[in-house]
């Protein structure tokens, strides 16, 4: 069957997300061997494939919000399928962010689906269309969090760090830099004559930012500060979430 939706369509989940899944719960299924390979491979398999999981949802919630919100246009591009292949651009959405997390253990948001603005009904819809994404994150956070108590302690490790990835995405993407959505949510105020001066260094901003995050360590060490504050607001395990970060960059010990 064509991948091709119209407005009144139901989208089907992509396959491809299911497999991003299952992958995911493979990897936590080895963290359960309790041996020392089998568990960190697990823990970096659940890191890596919940990442990209998330990032999939990331980017569904912009385009579910924009669908609700006037832009029709999503259905038939394929957005509401989660499939990755369907997103502005696999290599910036999903590849780079996944090289940032093992480098730096820093999750950059990748780049994002087409949304028409034009066909938004309102400033405030354009607003809401930007901040879906980064909401996601912080429910996902929640999510895993609340169900962390209640799995084996080095699953939860695993999962604790998924955890605090996801919030240090939702705080990395609200931050007011062009590029990122916390830009796009103040964005539909500006003038045309500010956003048009913007546009031109837009791409390169969020790798300036991860720049900074890697190399300038005081801050990264504030941004992870902050990032475990508020994970412990939601009802967070910072220790395991460091035992989890410890597993994942296994090879730094």
């Amino acid at each position: 069957m064509a991948s091709v939706f119209s407005a009144r369509s139901s989208p089907r989940i992509s396959p491809i997300f299911l497999g991003l899944v299952l992958v995911t719960a493979a990897g936590g299924a080895l963290t359960l061997l309790g041996t020392r390979i089998p568990v960190t491979a697990g823990v970096v398999i659940l890191v890596l494939a919940g990442w990209a999981v998330s990032l999939c949802l990331h980017e569904f919630s912009h385009a579910l919000v924009a669908d609700r919100c006037g832009d029709h246009s999503v259905r038939g591009l394929g957005y509401l399928t989660l499939d990755i292949r369907r997103y502005a651009n696999v290599g910036l959405t999903f590849v780079l962010p996944l090289l940032f997390l093992l480098i730096g253990g820093i999750p950059l948001p990748g780049g994002a689906v087409w949304i028409q603005r034009s066909a938004l009904r309102s400033r405030i819809a354009a607003s809401a269309v930007s901040i879906a994404g980064p909401l996601m994150n912080l429910l996902l956070a929640f999510l895993l969090a609340v169900v962390v108590p209640f799995v084996p302690p080095l699953l939860g490790a695993g999962m604790s760090f998924l955890a605090l990835i996801q919030v240090l995405a939702f705080i990395l993407n609200i931050l007011p830099i062009p590029g990122l959505d916390g830009w796009g949510v103040i964005d539909p105020y500006l003038s045309y004559q500010t956003r048009a001066a913007v546009s031109r260094f837009a791409p390169y901003a969020p790798l300036v930012l991860f720049g900074l995050l890697v190399f300038v360590r005081p801050v990264a060490s504030a941004l992870f500060a902050f990032a475990s504050f508020i994970y412990g607001a939601v009802g967070g395990d910072s220790t395991l979430a460091s035992l989890g970060q410890e597993l994942f960059f296994f090879w730094q010990r």
